[in-house]
């Protein structure tokens, strides 16, 4: 079995990019808080602060009035989210990456979805708090009987939308098909 992604372009309804837009804002709300959160802990005190810690920050973030709205949008990117910081600090501290950055939104952005966060049916994909499906452009077939496993929605400076499919291919690569 290989791990292959398939990415495509998509044009959002104005209810769907408004959404998004905003779930790709409280991604990168949560991932700057969290890192400046860490950061601070480790420059003040030396202390270390993992995923789990980071996890209930969130849930306590999304009580307060100020940042009430982060419960707008589906949790499962913003903890995605949090998931990827967590692996940036590990490469970080096994010297194979440098110290992680902020998030900037002049770079756009990206949203990852897991299994508990869309829904596949009928060759359609239905994310989390949407109604309608995404009007993807498919520019190609997924191999048959490959289901998603996870989906990431990324916009690009100049406000491109794409969204990858990763899904678990049982058959033989083919020449030029990219492994994940």
């Amino acid at each position: 079995m290989v791990e292959k992604a398939y990415k495509f372009r998509f044009y959002p309804t104005p209810d769907q990019e408004n959404l998004l837009r905003r779930t790709l804002g409280c991604v990168r709300l949560v991932y700057n808080k969290a890192l400046a959160t860490r950061t601070q802990a480790w420059y003040e005190h030396k202390q270390r602060v993992g995923y789990k810690e980071t996890s209930a920050m969130l849930t306590n973030w999304k009580k307060q009035e100020d940042l009430d709205f982060l419960s707008e949008v589906s949790c499962v990117p913003l903890q995605q989210g949090l998931r990827h910081l967590q692996s940036a600090f590990t490469n970080f501290f096994s010297g194979r990456a440098k110290y992680p950055n902020f998030k900037k939104k002049r770079n756009g952005g990206s949203a990852e979805f897991t299994k508990s966060a869309f829904k596949w049916k009928d060759g359609q994909v239905y994310l989390a708090k949407s109604a309608e499906p995404l009007p993807i452009r498919w520019s190609r077939q997924l191999p048959p009987g490959c289901v998603p496993s996870t989906i990431t929605v990324k916009l690009d400076p100049s406000s491109r939308w794409s969204i990858s499919l990763r899904v678990n291919d049982t058959r033989n690569l083919g020449v030029g098909e990219a492994r994940v």
